[in-house]
């Protein structure tokens, strides 16, 4: 029996995303730039996780679909934590009302839960994919490059299950309500910190698309650091891990995004001034 993909129902820089015997599973297939290791990868380390009762979604089978390699999934339905967001952010606007702490609570409380996990081993080492990422961005000086891995090997090593992409398009909030992580093919076995750094990174220079109304734009920036310090309280109250413990990893998580495909230059300008600014500042 040949089997057909169903209708598109989603598409990232990596995959894209339909239906796939009937309305209870998709399949995830890559696109030309991720190649089979690499979501191979992915389905490895969603498995772990879900072995793990982890709140993530199904893996049910790795597999090739005309030449493609793909993972088949447990489909979800909801919404994304940035799509809940921008819907927050329109009714925080229209009602002159305050900033909603739920969106960062949610990440932190998922970003807690992932971290609990240590007995497990993972394809990918955390410091030398960082690494690999770091040397092979063109937007650093090979002394830049240098002085960031040197902050990098200082920081001290940990051995618990890290996502390595938590931003809110990976957050889903399904129809009852339940909040799970997908898109695992940056998962490792590392630091904590790592995870949180991006996460802050994000929310701090993070451009959203242009064509969104100007009054989202305006108050996404007049919020920013609120939600950073939201999102570290509600992370420091479950774990006991402070932002002072973040900093550190701030500058090799910045370093390691530039090699991203995925944001626009004039977001790694921002980032290219934070790697400069902390080396002369020495952090």
């Amino acid at each position: 029996m040949t089997i057909k993909l169903g209708k598109k129902i989603g598409e990232g820089g990596c995959s894209e995303v339909f239906e796939w015997e009937g309305s209870q599973k998709l399949i995830k297939l890559a696109k030309a730039n991720t190649n089979f290791e690499a979501m191979n990868r992915e389905y490895t380390n969603n498995r772990i996780a879900w072995d793990n009762n982890l709140p993530v979604a199904q893996p049910f089978e790795f597999k090739e679909f005309d030449g493609r390699p793909g993972i088949v999934f447990e489909r979800i339905y909801g919404i994304s934590l940035m799509e809940r967001f921008l819907g927050q952010a329109m009714n925080d606007i229209n009602n002159q009302i305050g900033f909603s702490e739920e969106i960062t609570q949610i990440t932190a409380r998922l970003l807690s839960e992932i971290h609990k996990i240590s007995d497990v081993t993972l394809p990918s080492s955390q410091k030398e994919s960082i690494k690999y990422s770091i040397h092979s961005t063109d937007y650093l000086t090979l002394k830049e490059k240098e002085d960031v891995i040197s902050i990098l090997d200082s920081l001290p090593s940990k051995k618990l299950l890290c996502h390595g992409d938590p931003n809110p398009g990976n957050i889903l909030i399904r129809n009852d309500g339940k909040s799970i992580m997908i898109d695992w093919m940056n998962a490792s076995i590392g630091n904590p910190e790592a995870d949180l750094a991006e996460y802050i990174i994000m929310i701090r220079y993070a451009i959203l698309p242009p064509d969104l109304p100007k009054q989202v734009l305006d108050y996404f920036d007049s919020i920013r650091e609120t939600m950073i310090q939201t999102f570290m309280e509600e992370y420091t109250g479950l774990t006991g891990i402070t932002y002072d413990e973040v900093v550190p990893w701030i500058t090799p998580m910045a370093a390691r995004k530039l090699s991203a495909d995925a944001i626009s230059e004039d977001e790694k300008q921002l980032l290219i001034q934070e790697i400069r600014r902390n080396l002369e500042a020495g952090n």
